[in-house]
């Protein structure tokens, strides 16, 4: 399950249960963050989701400014609640929803409410791509050529 955090709203998307595809997609109105942290671990619960992908709102030179120091205070909130929280690099998912978004015919109010869910699939789409790109711990084992 990947999450877009914003002030307002927050968007999320799921993958299938096979982590191929995202799947549901949809916006969280809250601006509370204890109360969001809730609702995402209900919604995950819900769900069966076993990891949070948290998007990292990183500057474009790679460093990290107050958007992700709030990010850093959720992701400790929900792994308070017992959820395993991956930080993604989120830099640009926003400008390229919206480019998704006005290319759809998507605007005004009607972008607004869908922006933060088509930017939580671009994350979660590129966290399962690289998943997929990665071998797996027994693949890594089979594969290794022995040390000197």
């Amino acid at each position: 399950m990947a999450v877009d955090y914003g002030d307002r709203r927050t968007g999320v998307a799921v993958s299938d249960s096979l982590r191929s595809l995202c799947g549901e997609c949809l916006v969280i109105e809250e601006p509370d963050a204890g109360r969001l942290a809730d609702r995402l671990r209900a919604e995950a619960a819900a769900r069966g989701a076993d990891t949070l992908v948290l998007g990292n709102p990183l500057n474009m030179n790679g460093t990290a400014g107050p958007r992700a120091e709030k990010t850093e205070k959720l992701k400790a909130m929900l792994e308070r609640r017992g959820l395993r929280v991956v930080l993604w690099d989120e830099r640009r998912t926003t400008v390229e929803a919206e480019r998704i978004l006005a290319a759809t015919d998507n605007f005004g109010k009607k972008r607004r409410r869908k922006v933060d869910a088509v930017a939580a699939s671009l994350l979660l789409e590129g966290f399962l791509l690289s998943e997929k790109q990665l071998p797996q711990p027994d693949e890594r084992r089979q594969n290794a050529k022995p040390g000197p």
